[in-house]
């Protein structure tokens, strides 16, 4: 990537990868446009392929088992980073002891450092006095703005006048971010100007041009910050489609989230994504999944909008069961069923464009 914000970086997701954990590495794998990355470090899948091993195809973006290793080839390479990223999305958002001796070294060497989690690194005087003796930069992307920065709600979401799709999960962790950039670039194929609406701090990391980082944002002023985002895009870019990407899911009993998303940018349509082969929410045993019609009543009853389509999360399955598995889905809800990540959004496309 030749044009990329903030250049060359390399992403930290040690013993995370390919887990749900994992998932902020995954996006910047998958596609961004703030950084070009140049490798990952997971000792689990050193020396393999991220895109192989993530989606079964090679995307030439390298896993490390070390920093130490990565630069030692970066360098031979021509690769060297800007940027150490971290890609690690824990429970509960807390940096793993281990990694502070890689983000020293990052510091140590001129790097600039960017996080997304809830241990701010800017509070660690150890940290910043790294920074600041090698002229480097140190980002907590989930740290809160100061209110004087931040938006309330104040109703001109209703002059938005494009067609505006929300796409809600049924739990955490689940790819509706994934689900969301696919659909807009879908869009973009076809011709369609279509903007992202990013509310995670890896949409952000991303390059969503147009985001708001729900995690860091105090409870009065979420409604108003997505507000500002979804008037910002349309305002600015003039778009046919504004795609908004969903956090949490209503019924999760950790990070019950949609609500803010449905009452403040108030979508036309809802797209939910769904993990058929999953029984409990993410990271929690013994919390049952609610049913996938339990949650599309849900978020009607709270919209009153529709569900128009389901989205499949083929974790756990084999190739040759996504398909039979989209099929059980669409006779379940009676809505179309895609897996968007395995076979693109084309079809799906098809369908909304009808929407327009």
């Amino acid at each position: 990537m030749k044009n990329s914000i903030d250049g060359k970086a390399l992403v930290y997701c040690d013993d995370a990868f390919n887990t749900p954990n994992g998932k902020t590495a995954h996006g910047l794998v998958r596609f961004t446009e703030r950084y070009d990355v140049v490798g990952v470090i997971d000792g689990n899948y050193a020396g393999q392929d991220a895109g192989q091993v993530l989606d079964g195809k090679a995307n030439n973006i390298p896993i490390f088992k070390s920093i130490e290793s990565a630069v030692k080839k970066l360098t031979e390479t021509n690769n060297t980073p800007r940027s150490l990223v971290i890609g690690l999305a824990p429970d509960g958002g807390r940096l793993p002891i281990q990694a502070k001796d890689t983000i020293k070294k990052a510091l140590e060497m001129g790097w600039n450092v960017d996080s997304g989690l809830h241990d701010f690194l800017t509070n660690d005087k150890v940290l910043t006095k790294l920074a600041a003796e090698n002229n480097c930069t140190i980002r907590d992307v989930r740290k809160t703005p100061d209110r004087d920065q931040l938006h309330f709600f104040t109703g001109d979401i209703e002059k938005v006048n494009c067609l505006k799709l929300a796409i809600l999960g049924t739990d955490s962790a689940i790819g509706k971010r994934t689900t969301a950039w696919i659909i807009v670039h879908a869009f973009r194929k076809a011709g369609l100007k279509s903007e992202m609406i990013g509310t995670g701090q890896t949409a952000w990391m991303q390059g969503a041009k147009y985001s708001m980082i729900m995690d860091s944002c105090i409870n009065d002023f979420v409604s108003g910050e997505i507000e500002h985002a979804v008037v910002s895009a349309y305002n600015n870019e003039k778009p046919d489609v504004i795609v908004i990407e969903g956090q949490g899911s209503l019924m999760n009993p950790a990070y019950p989230g949609g609500f803010e998303i449905l009452a403040a940018g108030r979508p036309d349509y809802v797209i939910l994504q769904h993990a058929p082969k999953r029984v409990e929410y993410d990271g929690f045993p013994g919390y049952k999944l609610h049913s996938i019609k339990e949650q599309i009543n849900a978020i009607e009853v709270i919209s009153g909008k529709k569900v128009i389509a389901i989205t499949i999360n083929h974790e756990e399955m084999t190739a040759d069961e996504i398909l039979p598995a989209c099929e059980a889905v669409e006779k379940e809800t009676g809505l179309p069923t895609f897996d968007v990540l395995a076979y693109g959004a084309d079809e799906l496309i098809g369908l909304l464009k009808f929407k327009l």
